[in-house]
């Protein structure tokens, strides 16, 4: 097993937040505020990162959000989009995100921002649960 191996783990911080209307605009502007919170609670750095996963619901299709990263500078991480299960009770125009973290802090320690109407995805007001 390398020393690498040995210090950092492949951690996932999740994310969701949602927009009003299906709006380049809006969808960037949302994504990248997610973003921006995943970041910094957490004291990631964009070399540090695996990968990261974007999912919208079916209702969010004028771009993708994976370009408000790209916009951020985030030039060498690989990224992906995809819809969610188009679930009949589920929350309308949500935006999810899932980074895959190299890094020393342990799963239990890691926040989990939900903002604007994703905030009721939430089993619990704890951003320690990544429910």
């Amino acid at each position: 097993m390398s020393e690498f191996s040995k210090k950092y783990s492949v951690r996932g911080i999740r994310g969701a937040t949602t927009v009003d209307k299906d709006s380049k605009v809006l969808i960037k502007e949302a994504t990248k505020e997610l973003l921006i919170q995943m970041v910094e609670k957490n004291k990631v750095s964009s070399d540090d990162i695996a990968a990261v996963f974007f999912t919208t619901t079916s209702d969010i299709s004028d771009e993708f959000p994976a370009v408000a990263a790209r916009e951020m500078g985030w030039d060498t991480v690989p990224l992906i989009c995809g819809h969610e299960m188009d679930v009949p009770h589920g929350l309308e125009k949500c935006i999810r995100i899932l980074i895959l973290w190299n890094t020393e802090v342990k799963q239990k320690e890691i926040r989990h921002p939900y903002l604007n109407k994703a905030i009721t995805l939430r089993k619990s007001g704890n951003d320690f649960e990544a429910s």
